[in-house]
């Protein structure tokens, strides 16, 4: 169905040749499983001659797993458009924060009793294995963390900076706090109720799908963009087709041309067949 949009946006594409999609909360369900439909719609893309990159907050190892059974061959944006590779894994760019960003931030987090873990290149840094999370994130990304007993000399290179909170209002007021603190410096948006991504100011995913586009010799106005969350919103606003899910936040959906069924329906796979693939 359709979203009310934003004032004065223009009306959706008529032309998709690539496509740009979130991973949590959009390509995949709640237990982080590819549904057949899912599946079924990304090998139709291919066929249609539409390309499909990922973006995510997750760091490219968390990404990884998914390339294969989507058979994707094309460059990928993990931490929000922070870094973007090949799926050998090699770096394309990376955009990181300034030490004295990342410790600002992390001390920010540590004030609003929010968990802090840092991201740097392929590796995750955290403090307390027990924290909140820590366990779901692990299983999530199939990745080990680095446990270290403080952040002091890991400040340099971070890609990103991710606060951990069983407390969703609490997030939340932290997102608006920081983003006031770190304007300029990092961008800051949630990208779960319960993960809060801060990042270099220009590692948002409108950057990751114009890189990506980039990369692709796409234009903008024929890329589609799908996402459920906060940090969506970048890439939704610069899509020529932008696509919000079901389950998104209202907020998230007026940014969106349309709105698709949730991810706990296979939604993904509804908007390719009903807002992409016409366009191809």
């Amino acid at each position: 169905m359709s979203a009310p949009g934003l004032p004065q946006r223009p009306g959706p594409s008529g032309r998709v040749r690539l496509v740009v999609s979130d991973i949590d909360g959009t390509l995949v369900t709640p237990d982080k499983r590819l549904t057949h439909p899912v599946l079924e719609a990304a090998r139709a893309l291919r066929a249609a001659g539409i390309t499909l990159c990922l973006v995510s907050s997750r760091a490219p190892r968390g990404m990884e797993m998914f390339l294969g059974p989507l058979g994707i061959d094309t460059p990928y944006a993990g931490l929000n458009g922070g870094l973007v590779a090949r799926p050998d894994g090699t770096i394309l760019s990376r955009l990181s924060l300034a030490p004295a960003t990342t410790r600002e931030a992390v001390g920010a987090l540590h004030q609003d009793e929010v968990s802090a873990w840092l991201f740097i290149g392929r590796d995750w840094l955290i403090t307390d294995p027990h924290g909140p999370y820590v366990a779901r994130e692990r299983e999530t990304v199939r990745t080990e963390p680095v446990v270290v007993p403080d952040f002091t000399g890991h400040y340099h290179d971070v890609g990103k900076i991710m606060g951990a909170s069983a407390d969703y209002p609490r997030l939340a007021e932290a997102e608006a706090r920081l983003a006031t603190l770190l304007a300029g410096h990092a961008s800051v948006h949630r990208s779960s109720d319960y993960y809060l991504d801060i990042t270099h100011p220009q590692a948002n995913k409108g950057y990751a799908a114009m890189e990506l586009a980039r990369l692709m010799e796409v234009d903008i106005s024929e890329v589609a963009c799908i996402g459920d969350m906060n940090n969506d919103v970048p890439m939704l606003d610069e899509a020529g087709v932008a696509i919000a899910m079901g389950n998104a936040p209202d907020a998230v959906k007026t940014h969106a041309h349309f709105v698709t069924g949730p991810n706990t329906q296979s939604g993904w796979a509804q908007a390719m067949h009903d807002y992409v693939l016409p366009r191809a």
